[in-house]
């Protein structure tokens, strides 16, 4: 793996956990996984991401709530808002809340990539 921070993701569907970890590999990129918010907060090192994916629909929390509780904490990595479930309503509450891009399921696997690299830059 190479040098730097990792990429943090957390989305309750764990076969879509499972994908995108083969896919961050497979582009050198070192991610960890989080199946909940709360698998998150118990195990995860914020201070090591260059990049968050958060889920907007985690079970039954929020992604978008997840992001404002770290970044009112003092977490300043970037984060990618992702849903199955678009709306004009979540990408005016993801943009408010400091989301610096959001992506639509089913995406395209370098819409990913491109938007990962775009946010977190030489973290990675």
């Amino acid at each position: 793996m190479p040098p730097g921070k990792m990429i943090h993701v957390v989305d309750d569907d764990v076969g879509f956990l499972k994908g995108l970890e083969r896919l961050f590999r497979a582009h050198g990129l070192r991610v960890v996984t989080f199946s909940s918010v709360e698998d998150f907060q118990a195990r995860a090192r914020p201070d090591e991401a260059s990049c968050l994916i958060l889920d907007v629909h985690v079970g039954a929390s929020s992604g978008i709530d997840l992001m404002i509780s770290l970044l009112r904490s003092g977490t300043c990595a970037p984060v990618v808002l992702i849903t199955a479930h678009d709306n004009e309503r979540l990408r005016r509450a993801a943009k408010s809340a400091g989301c610096k891009a959001y992506l639509q399921k089913p995406f395209p696997a370098a819409a990913l990539i491109d938007a990962v690299r775009s946010v977190a830059g030489p973290l990675l």
